[in-house]
């Protein structure tokens, strides 16, 4: 019998006011076309937990996991505000939105949710996680590196943004882009039934 494996992902949905701001970065940077791949704007996101390959039936272990994480912590209130980008300016890979605020809380629930997920056979993160945006993708080796000194020195104002439920989502990749599902929505500071 296959194995059936899930692209999955915990994420929090951000407020549609990302959306113009994210279509005004996009003109911000000088490239070819096919070698900077920018999140569709219905798919962008705030990634807690990138779980990658995810057999099926895990599924519902991970959806009890995050019912019961959920009445353990309270919303958060942040706001996303500024541009950078991962590793370094003169060779980027991923464009960003940062996320700013009280982000302890959020790092403690991310904390927690991968000492829970650990027991499942994900592994734990290495780095501290800190929250960002991820705008676009950058395709190495491309024939010229993209010009991103306005995408950094772009300055608007922040967008305040409430985490109140955390979704787990899975992915389908597609040429024009990936598909998410809904695996699961949870409130913050609910009590499992």
């Amino acid at each position: 019998m296959i194995e059936r494996l899930l692209r999955t992902f915990i994420s929090v949905t951000l407020p549609k006011k990302i959306v113009p701001l994210s279509d005004m970065l996009k003109t911000t940077v000088n490239s070819q076309k096919d070698n900077v791949k920018w999140v569709n704007s219905g798919n962008i996101h705030l990634t807690l937990k990138f779980l990658g390959h995810t057999p099926l039936e895990t599924a519902d272990e991970i959806n009890e996991i995050l019912k019961n994480l959920v009445a353990n912590h309270s919303g958060m209130e942040l706001s996303i505000s500024g541009t950078g980008c991962f590793p370094k300016i003169e060779r980027p890979r991923v464009l960003w939105l940062g996320v700013e605020g009280d982000i302890e809380p959020l790092q403690e629930f991310v904390s927690d949710l991968n000492i829970k997920l650990e027991k499942l056979g994900f592994p734990l993160d290495e780095n501290e996680y800190i929250p960002h945006i991820t705008l676009a993708r950058i395709k190495y080796p491309p024939k010229d590196t993209p010009d991103i000194t306005n995408f950094i020195n772009t300055s608007y104002d922040p967008i305040k943004f409430n985490i109140n439920r955390i979704r787990f989502m899975s992915s389908e990749l597609f040429p024009n882009g990936p598909i998410y599902s809904i695996l699961g929505t949870y409130f913050l500071g609910e009590n499992p039934k």
